[in-house]
């Protein structure tokens, strides 16, 4: 072989070198890809961040998330004219915002002036215009309203619930795989405890549903002074005032004598000990008599 030969073949043994080099790391990359497909895991996907809602994955809904639950009370003192007009008046107002009189008190005060006590429960959306409708009935003295904001244990509530009903499901499935007794028995005491639990967190959802959907406004009515003072003047109350002072000072007079009786006791006790004490004293010094001189 000529030296021509020798260099064309060293040339062709290099640039087979180079070329299995540069193929080297693609054989590689195609091998790790199969034992990739081998494996079964797929290529993670790209996803969006989950956005935090309050109540998700909770089983809260969207809307439960999001609507703030108030609970809205109120209380207004009106002084009227007449009371028991007014109260016909209030009742009338409150049934025309679609609400109704849930209570209602009248009675008499003193110097014959009649007073009342009214417990409205009216739509949340229609409070401030019933509320507006009755502070028109009178002259008002004071008005109150509040708000509370229920949102975070009614959605907690809702959660509680949708969890608990879940679980209900899940041991009703398990009710119907179960083949003893002793299995059926346990998994019925279970969905009873259950039961019980999902009433309760339903009753105060309820509750709160009704105080959210309906406000309370509670109304004092009032009819005003008489001339003269609360009262003015009354015969009749100046003798049973009288009569209240006269026995009030027989009552205070029997208090100070039963408070004062021990002591009198006592002062009798002493004196007796010391009437005694002076008659003996002086039964001592009488009784030695002189004897009779003999003459």
């Amino acid at each position: 072989m000529t030296l021509r030969e020798k260099a064309i073949a060293i040339l062709l043994i290099l640039s087979l070198a180079v070329a299995a080099g540069c193929l080297s790391p693609s054989t590689q990359s195609v091998g790790e890809g199969k034992t990739d497909s081998y494996s079964g895991v797929p290529a993670p996907m790209a996803t969006p961040a989950p956005t935090y809602r309050e109540g998700a994955g909770t089983g809260a809904t969207s809307s439960q998330a999001t609507d703030t639950k108030i609970i809205r009370t109120g209380s207004m003192s009106l002084e009227v004219p007449k009371v028991i007009p007014v109260v016909d008046t209030i009742a009338g107002i409150a049934t025309a915002n679609g609400g109704y009189l849930s209570s209602s008190s009248i009675y008499t005060m003193q110097g014959e002036r009649r007073a009342a006590t009214l417990t409205l429960r009216v739509p949340a959306g229609n409070f401030d215009a019933t509320l507006s409708a009755i502070a028109a009935t009178g002259k008002v003295l004071s008005q109150n309203v509040q708000q509370t904001d229920v949102t975070e244990e009614y959605v907690d509530l809702s959660a509680r619930k949708k969890a608990l009903t879940d679980q209900r499901e899940q041991y009703r499935r398990l009710l119907e795989k179960a083949e003893t007794v002793e299995e059926i028995l346990k998994v019925q005491v279970e969905i009873e405890r259950v039961q019980v639990e999902l009433d309760r967190l339903q009753g105060r959802l309820t509750y709160l549903d009704s105080r959210i959907d309906l406000a309370t406004l509670t109304v004092s009515l009032q009819e005003p002074e008489p001339v003269g003072g609360e009262t003015g003047f009354s015969f009749v109350s100046a003798i049973n005032e009288g009569i209240a002072g006269f026995l009030g000072m027989i009552a205070a007079v029997i208090i100070l004598a039963l408070t004062l009786l021990p002591l009198v006791v006592l002062a009798i006790i002493v004196y007796a000990v010391y009437r005694w004490y002076r008659k003996r004293k002086g039964g001592a010094v009488s009784a030695p008599a002189t004897s009779p001189q003999l003459t």
